[in-house]
């Protein structure tokens, strides 16, 4: 997003300023657990001119912890184009003010911002979706979500279950097989794994980029990306299937103090479970504005339809890297045209002067 503020001749610290919550560089990648690696998780793609920070995601190396990679690499993307991100900034709440601006609150009262226009680009990780299963509450075992899993080794000699058909819970199974007591892998539906031919992966990427945006569009919870575009088939993944690693369970009925029942009507017993069963956009500041995500919020082109001058980068469509860097093309020009001419939805036209953000 600042990348394409830059391009339109936006100054850092002057027209724009960059928050964030987290302690340095990375996003959420800072808060990964010890043993990820790049090798491990979705290709990740460089930011936009990321080679004139002499840096690329393609020769990235896949020995050190993923998180150390990208906070490295972000971190110089910063510095090369003088960003000036102020950390850490927890933004508490957002409300309009009566001249139409933002009243952006943070955690620290000396830090307030009231600028025209306000781009979230919160991102998920903060926000991972809690079961809804009965008797959840009455499990005496451990019960952990993506964001709090650190190692393997916490769970050794355990019976766990893994739930979710994600990348992350794949990984987890990945890690765990040959260290937990016993293993099993739950999901609400059957994962569909498929070969990795590029043109498939492009034709599914397409149909859930259209999904997310069909849904973001009518102001619907986006729905799960892995129903729509699958798992495909790496070499890893293949040795996991032939492992037995990757026998998928049909999703437990209830849980009760020393395991789960399964649709059957029998018993597993557990000592933990791991739900990997995604993630909502991270909105809660925004509620005074009327927006959550789990009650939906209509976007379209990466604004709030309903809130002049709010974007939300990132947000259903513009959620993978390439298409976020897509969205946030779009974004500035769109911001650049509403502190033009004040008119919502924006309407771009031919650039001219606009006062600061």
């Amino acid at each position: 997003m600042a990348y394409h503020l830059l391009r339109r001749s936006f100054a850092p610290g002057t027209d724009f300023v960059i928050v964030d919550r987290g302690p340095g560089a990375g996003g959420a990648w800072q808060h990964r657990w010890d043993s990820l690696r790049l090798g491990d998780a979705h290709r990740i793609h460089d930011l936009p001119a990321m080679d004139e920070a002499g840096v690329s995601f393609a020769g990235a190396p896949t020995e050190p912890p993923a998180r150390e990679v990208v906070a490295d690499y972000y971190g110089r993307y910063e510095r090369h184009f003088g960003l000036n991100v102020l950390r850490p900034v927890e933004i508490t709440s957002v409300r309009r003010a009566e001249d139409g601006a933002f009243e952006v609150d943070t955690a620290d009262a000396r830090d307030a911002f009231r600028p025209r226009v306000l781009v979230a680009a919160v991102g998920t990780w903060g926000s991972p979706r809690l079961p809804d299963v009965p008797g959840s509450e009455d499990f005496h075992g451990q019960q952990i979500v993506t964001p709090e899993y650190t190692a393997a080794q916490d769970f050794a000699g355990r019976r766990v279950a893994v739930v979710g058909g994600g990348a992350s819970a794949i990984g987890f199974l990945r890690e765990l097989a040959g260290t937990a007591a016993s293993l099993t892998w739950f999901t609400r539906r059957p994962v569909v794994f498929h070969e990795r031919d590029s043109t498939l992966r492009e034709e599914l990427g397409r149909e859930s980029v259209r999904l997310q945006d069909e849904a973001a569009r009518a102001g619907r919870e986006l729905p799960s990306i892995v129903s729509t575009t699958g798992m495909p088939v790496t070499p890893r993944l293949q040795r996991l299937r032939d492992l037995g690693v990757l026998r998928r369970e049909p999703m437990f009925t209830r849980m009760v103090g020393d395991g789960v029942v399964l649709q059957d009507g029998r018993f597993q017993a557990l000592d933990a479970v791991i739900w990997a069963i995604g993630f909502r956009a991270e909105l809660g500041p925004l509620a005074p504005l009327g927006v959550s995500a789990a009650e939906g919020v209509r976007v379209e082109h990466g604004h709030a339809v309903h809130v002049p001058g709010l974007f939300l980068a990132g947000y259903g469509p513009q959620a993978s890297t390439i298409s976020a860097n897509r969205g946030a093309r779009r974004i500035a020009r769109d911001a650049e045209a509403y502190l033009t001419d004040a008119v919502w939805p924006p309407q771009p036209r031919r650039r001219a002067g606009r006062s600061p953000a």
